[in-house]
């Protein structure tokens, strides 16, 4: 089911099967979905890296991210567009950003145990059914729902991770960098920038990460800096020139030897060795 208005707010709820699965893969500029899987196994790549779901867990997606395989026993999914709900201007009323969406170097996967589950269930219900009303407060009641599903994934991840020994003001830190680097990275690569825009220094960023999961901020930028690169060799014609100066480098060289530090051979080669296979 489908809600879309003249203000191009969109907002997709759907019971998927084999069927309509092909919908999964018709992502639009600005979309971000959720795909819960409630079956027995969900096998999903992304950006050419597998995932495996067990039963009653979630995957979370921006529009960065590309879907190339599916395969489902069921599963539900959720899209929504920048117009429906902006994790920008309306995120502080849930907290998602920089935690299920934007998480800079990784694709968040939550799982829903067996305390919290009658609550998603009964979420779903009432969402679906309100996709199904047709009246002025429609799109208000729906974005409601949006947020209830999104602020219990929220809760399970800050219960189950490293997030529950933190502040709340770190936790944000955490959350507002890691939205940065996915907005930034293409150029700027150094921690110096990111922690002027947080009004951090960067030892203090860099004390943050060690001490909470054992990485250190330029390591995400670069990881982030990575993943994009791959994505490009992969599914585009753009010439390695090209995309070194898409991610800020000034000359190939400089991008070849960053690359083959953190992937063990050239991009020629990896665009190479990707073709073939």
């Amino acid at each position: 089911m489908i809600f879309e208005n003249a203000s191009k707010e969109f907002l997709c709820l759907m019971e998927l099967n084999n069927e309509n699965k092909h919908t999964v893969f018709d992502f639009r500029e600005t979309d971000k979905t959720l795909i819960w899987n409630t079956g027995d196994f969900l096998n999903i790549t992304v950006d050419k890296v597998p995932y495996q779901l067990s039963k009653n867990e979630l995957i979370f997606l921006t529009e960065f991210h590309k879907i190339d395989d599916i395969g489902f026993d069921t599963a539900r999914m959720v899209r929504f567009n920048k117009s429906f709900f902006c994790m920008i201007d309306q995120d502080n009323q849930v907290g998602s950003k920089g935690l299920l969406f934007y998480g800079a170097a990784h694709i968040q996967i939550v799982k829903v145990d067996i305390t919290v589950i009658e609550d998603f269930e009964a979420s779903w219900e009432i969402f679906y059914n309100e996709m199904q009303q047709e009246d002025i407060l429609q799109k208000e009641m729906l974005e409601t729902m949006l947020k209830r599903m999104l602020i219990l994934s929220v809760r399970i991840l800050r219960k189950s991770t490293y997030l529950h020994q933190l502040e709340k003001s770190q936790v944000d830190i955490i959350r507002e960098f890691n939205f940065l680097v996915e907005s930034h990275f293409y150029k700027h690569h150094d921690v110096a920038f990111y922690a002027s825009k947080l009004n951090k220094s960067p030892k203090t960023l860099s004390n943050l990460f060690s001490n909470t999961f054992n990485r250190s901020p330029l390591g995400i930028i670069h990881d982030r800096i990575m993943i994009h690169a791959r994505r490009q060799i992969d599914y585009t014609s753009f010439s390695i020139k090209e995309i070194a100066h898409q991610l800020g480098y000034k000359d190939i060289q400089t991008f070849s030897r960053f690359f083959r530090n953190k992937e063990g051979i050239s991009p020629a080669q990896y665009r190479e060795k990707h073709t073939l296979s």
